[in-house]
């Protein structure tokens, strides 16, 4: 962050005091003279910071400390605040959303689910309409005249997905008036490293209907009856499976064939035989994905709840169901997609607040050119974080976890313990009940009651095991929601946070220990941590460490273990930097070509003409032919064809480049550079798609039937999909849990 950090810090404080100076004389202003007072101060920060503040007093009922004001001063100048969970970053947001829209511009509110864009937009609301701006919010079930109305308002509240498939559907209109969007000036995103950083190359996709393909049932027989070690071979750190000699022999008896890899059965079979082979060994059931109401539901590892509209690629979504014994899914052509740091990119200006900035201060300045502001909290934090009890095996480590959840239980202080997956948060929670002691349970099966088990967290007493806790986005009062028994539980140290392993990365881990110390109060936090842990696998691939644990508890206390945890976990932390900014290499001509699309998509829906001029210059006879149309049936008859061509044309082209990058590894044994070559292909196809489109466009404009109805592409084969659906690829199905995966899930807790 620099000393440049340092002087806005100074001047932020500056301005925060000559504020709470103004804010005196305010108190006396009827509510026209404080909304004219709002509009006259845009040239006076001191000056807005006091009006906003007193607004957010009289219509919320709020008095924002001097902390909160100086987050809304480093927001209004498009920084990422990091300001502690509790701190108030709700309202923060929502005063520099104000704003915002005092100068003129539409804000969009970026949060991490319909939940919180819903509560946030109607809790903050009142403020925000004060001023005689207009506040709307985005939900994944509303109606495309909704979410219209919605997005022409001033403040539009939103998760990132629905945000990102909604450009993606603007992408395929033919008329104007079917646009949702409205262009937004500003992007004010919570949870920010959450959305900036882990989900940056999260694919968002639309895709038109079609048959998909899936592992026949006979393959996925086969596969089941293969057995590791013996048939196949699984990777150290379980992200790649293979079959080995034997298994290939297995295979080829059991369906008859002389040789998976005989040129009829590469492109096919043997393709199917690895889906069903990855879904069988590497994709496990409440880790990875839950199988509920007929369906498979993935799990997103990075917050621990169901992700709605995530999905695999079709294959693998398709094999992972097969071996379910579930109807496969129809498959689907993708027409269009955009990663979330391609579409934060089409703002002109970002912002955002989360409680774990600094350690993502190095990505956020390498991928968007955003600094980061630390806001010091309102009181000093009187949390004490312990250092990590570590242990030579899981079994060892969650024996240890059980018996001091007990410990802790037992004297009344309420407990929230942090686990990294569904598998281990259920069976955790069965091992407490056999000791007796209740817990309530928040994770991807029940996520629906998380505002209600997240708020009572604090109660006197209380057992709260969740999977992970980023984006949860409900304060834990001490004492319940209400803070009845606040003094007594604040007496018994308050809320003691259990993280039951490291995570890959140092943010997930403060996320998890932020839930305890709010506003000054007591708390703790201790993570348990063992020599088989995911992250001290993988980070310590390759190196040796020997511990000696305590012959009585099994704790191992040398310096150089605990150092050697850090390590793997900074190892970890950098290899996840590395992919960020290896697969961003790849995904960025890709959106920049993207624009190129938009551009040319754009102008041919704003100039009603464009396309007909375009097109009768380049086919004057059929032009002539058409001339008695009215000339608004002509000009949306050729607009609709240039449009699906190159709708068409885009569609290809991301098919094609997605087959080049799955086999562009294969460049570096030819002494070729993957990436090089990537771009290569990359500029040659697009040079030959944006030219195809047009000279496909000027034969369909000879052949298909145009007439008082429009353009008859569907007669002549140029439909577009019947039906779109919008889902998530999960890129990364295998993130790394806390505890290995395949350690006997069914009893990890005994």
């Amino acid at each position: 962050m620099g000393a440049s950090s340092t002087r806005n810090q100074k001047k932020s404080l500056a301005i925060v005091a000559q504020a709470e100076e103004v804010r005196a004389e305010l108190t006396q202003l009827d509510a026209d003279t404080l909304r004219q007072r709002a509009r006259d101060s845009l040239g006076n920060q001191a000056e807005l910071l006091a009006v906003l503040g007193e607004i957010a007093h009289r219509t919320l009922g709020f008095e924002p400390f001097a902390v909160q004001l100086q987050g809304v001063l480093r927001l209004i100048d498009g920084d990422v605040v990091h300001m502690a969970t509790g701190e108030g970053k709700t309202l923060v947001g929502a005063m520099a959303a104000a704003a915002f829209g005092l100068q003129g511009k539409r804000v969009h509110m970026i949060t991490v689910n319909d939940y919180l864009a819903r509560r946030d937009a109607q809790w903050m609301g009142p403020m925000v309409e004060f001023l005689g701006l207009s506040v709307g919010w985005i939900n994944a079930d509303m109606p495309a005249e909704q979410r219209r109305e919605a997005y022409r308002c001033d403040v539009v509240y939103g998760p990132v997905n629905e945000i990102g498939f909604d450009v993606l559907r603007d992408r395929q209109v033919t008329d104007p008036s079917a646009l949702v969007q409205a262009p937004a000036d500003v992007a004010l995103i919570d949870e920010a490293d959450s959305v900036l950083v882990d989900e940056a190359l999260v694919p968002l996709v639309l895709a038109g209907s079609q048959p998909g393909s899936a592992p026949t049932g006979r393959i996925t027989d086969v596969v089941r009856g293969l057995k590791e070690d013996e048939d196949f071979e699984v990777s150290e750190d379980r992200r790649t499976v293979f079959l080995n000699e034997e298994g290939a022999d297995k295979v080829e008896a059991a369906l008859g064939i002389s040789s998976l890899y005989d040129d009829e059965h590469v492109g096919s079979t043997l393709v199917q035989v690895n889906l069903a082979l990855h879904a069988r060994a590497l994709l496990i059931r409440d880790i990875h994905y839950l199988v509920r109401d007929g369906k498979v539901q993935l799990i997103d590892a990075s917050r621990g709840r169901v992700a709605d509209l995530q999905r695999w690629p079709d294959g693998l979504q398709a094999a992972v169901e097969a071996k379910e014994g579930l109807a496969v899914t129809e498959g689907g052509r993708i027409l269009d997609t955009i990663t979330i740091q391609a579409l934060m990119g089409r703002y002109p200006m970002l912002c955002g607040m989360t409680g774990t900035a600094v350690e993502a201060t190095d990505q956020l300045h390498q991928f968007y050119g955003l600094g980061v502001s630390v806001i010091e909290r309102h009181r000093p934090l009187q949390r004490f974080d312990e250092a990590d009890r570590i242990y030579a095996t899981v079994a060892e480590k969650n024996a240890a976890i059980v018996q001091e959840i007990a410990a802790v239980h037992a004297t009344g202080q309420p407990v929230l313990v942090g686990t990294h997956d569904v598998a281990e948060s259920e069976g955790l929670a069965e091992a407490l009940a056999e000791r007796g002691i209740e817990v309530n349970v928040l994770n991807a099966k029940n996520d629906a009651e998380e505002a209600r088990i997240i708020a009572e967290a604090g109660d006197l007493g209380r057992v709260t095991v969740s999977t992970q806790m980023a984006g949860r986005g409900t304060d834990i009062r001490l004492g319940g929601a209400d803070e009845a028994d606040h003094d007594q539980v604040a007496t018994l140290g308050g809320l003691a946070v259990i993280g039951t392993a490291r995570h890959r990365s140092s943010r997930l881990d403060n996320q998890l220990r932020g839930r305890a110390g709010r506003q000054g109060d007591p708390g703790l936090s201790v993570f348990f941590v063992s020599l088989e842990d995911d992250v001290v696998v993988s980070g310590g691939s390759g190196e040796q460490i020997t511990a000696h644990p305590d012959p009585d508890t099994g704790m191992i206390n040398q310096k150089r273990v605990h150092d050697f945890i850090g390590h793997c976990q900074r190892v970890t932390e950098g290899q996840l930097l590395e992919i960020h900014s290896q697969t961003w290499k790849y995904n960025k001509l890709l959106t920049d070509q993207r624009e190129i699309i938009d551009e040319r998509r754009q102008r041919l829906l704003e100039e009603p003409d464009y396309a007909w001029q375009d097109l009768a210059k380049r086919a004057s006879d059929r032009a002539a032919e058409l001339a008695d149309l009215p000339e608004e049936i002509r000009w949306q008859a050729a607009r609709e064809i240039m449009l699906f061509h190159l709708d068409d044309s885009w569609a290809e082209h991301l098919e094609l480049m997605d087959d080049v990058r799955e086999s562009i590894h294969l460049r570096a044994i030819a002494k070729e550079t993957p990436l090089d070559e990537f771009h290569r292909i990359a500029v040659r196809e697009f040079k030959e798609l944006v030219q195809r489109a047009v000279d496909e466009a000027v034969e369909s404009f000879k052949k298909v039937t145009i007439d008082h109805e429009g353009a008859h592409l569907a007669d002549a084969g140029r439909a577009r999909p019947s039906a779109t659906w919008t889902y998530m690829v999960s890129d990364n199905p295998l993130a790394g849990s806390g505890n290995s995966v395949l350690k006997g899930i069914g009893a990890i807790f005994r």
